[in-house]
């Protein structure tokens, strides 16, 4: 299966990495820099694959089956209907998009042109994550009552000044968008997916350089009863300290935790089908960074949905419930009340201007 990829920053080795493990025939590399491209083909042995700085001309002149799209958030919608418009199957970094039009507009596209979307959600192919998925769709936990999920990093200026992009409204959005939207998604995912409302706060408190937020706090209340809490931040000192998911349900209780939810560290169920300590011991990985090991079963998911004509495991519309709840978050705090949900429209561009004149004092 022919294979490309366009954009290769800070994201784009796991995708490298990723795509060799999986026997893609690797036909082509994307990025406006050609410095990040020759980074790549140096610390990966890419020299046998075509580089261009237009994604257009190498969409005409390799025909690729399979694209992955790593740029800056804010041009994933445009660079997927592109793709899409060419025939090629994608996977795509998150968020999918930056506006609820954006995504849905790549799921109408990738329906008439039978194409399959994978939004990279990675963490669900968690060993962790889906030992935890396999105890709540075998109804372990009974009736759930609340999750939450915590996302406490540390984001700093060099990491900003890499990349202009990053904190800006229109191309990226804040923590809450970018670092805090995996577990955002496992959470909305676990918790049974269609929600009710949304009371969000979020605030740039450390941060005077960018744009957007580096705290975000929501409550949310999901249509079955059950009830959610995200707390993500980028200003935890002096570095990362924790990614965390809680479930509680009537009759069982998880917390998975590590550098991105890939150990269990409690596991309690009524049902005493299996003892805690070995499923603490058995589905517990040590990833050399937080964006784990989930890569590598992401891109075999896809691989195995286009050969067999079925919906990729984190589809095009699980991308877009995770944006969305993001920017009813975002949509909460700049209006100070409850959002309902569905959001019929909505874009991080909306935002701009939301913290001007706030700078931290010296």
């Amino acid at each position: 299966m022919k294979y490309a990829l366009i954009g290769c920053g800070r994201i784009s080795p796991n995708h490298i990495v990723a795509a060799k493990n999986n026997n893609l025939e690797f036909v082509g590399l994307c990025d406006i820099d050609k410095s990040m491209m020759e980074d790549k083909v140096s610390k990966f042995q890419l020299e046998n694959i075509h580089q261009y700085t237009d994604y257009h001309l190498m969409l005409e002149k390799e025909r690729p089956e399979l694209v992955a799209i790593a740029t800056e958030s804010g041009k994933h919608a445009a660079i997927a209907l592109d793709c899409i418009n060419k025939g090629c199957n994608l996977i795509i970094e998150k968020p999918i998009a930056l506006s609820i039009a954006e995504a849905d507009a790549i799921i109408e596209a990738a329906k008439e042109k039978g194409v399959k979307v994978c939004t990279s959600h990675q963490n669900r192919f968690n060993k962790s994550i889906q030992k935890i998925r396999e105890a709540l769709e075998m109804d372990r936990f009974g009736r759930m009552l609340y999750g939450t999920a915590h996302i406490r990093w540390c984001r700093d200026y060099e990491y900003y000044s890499k990349a202009k992009w990053r904190g800006t409204w229109e191309q990226d959005g804040g923590a809450l968008m970018n670092q805090c939207i995996h577990n955002i998604d496992l959470l909305r995912w676990m918790m049974g997916d269609e929600i009710e409302e949304v009371m969000g706060m979020t605030d740039r408190l450390n941060h005077d350089y960018i744009e957007a937020e580096d705290l975000g706090i929501a409550l949310v209340k999901f249509k079955n009863g059950s009830y959610g809490i995200i707390e993500g931040t980028t200003d935890v000192y002096p570095n990362n300290l924790e990614e965390t998911l809680y479930l509680f349900g009537e009759k069982g209780m998880v917390k998975a935790g590590g550098q991105s939810v890939n150990k269990i560290e409690e596991w309690r169920f009524a049902d005493s089908l299996d003892r805690p300590e070995a499923v603490i011991e058995e589905f517990a990985e040590n990833p050399p960074n937080v964006y784990g090991f989930g890569h590598n079963p992401l891109y075999a998911d896809m691989i195995e949905a286009i050969e067999q004509e079925r919906e990729a495991y984190v589809n095009a519309e699980a991308g877009k419930r995770a944006l969305e709840l993001v920017l009813a978050i975002y949509k909460s705090a700049a209006e100070g009340k409850t959002v309902k949900l569905p959001l019929e429209e909505c874009s991080t561009i909306e935002f701009t201007g939301r913290f001007e004149n706030r700078k931290v004092d010296e």
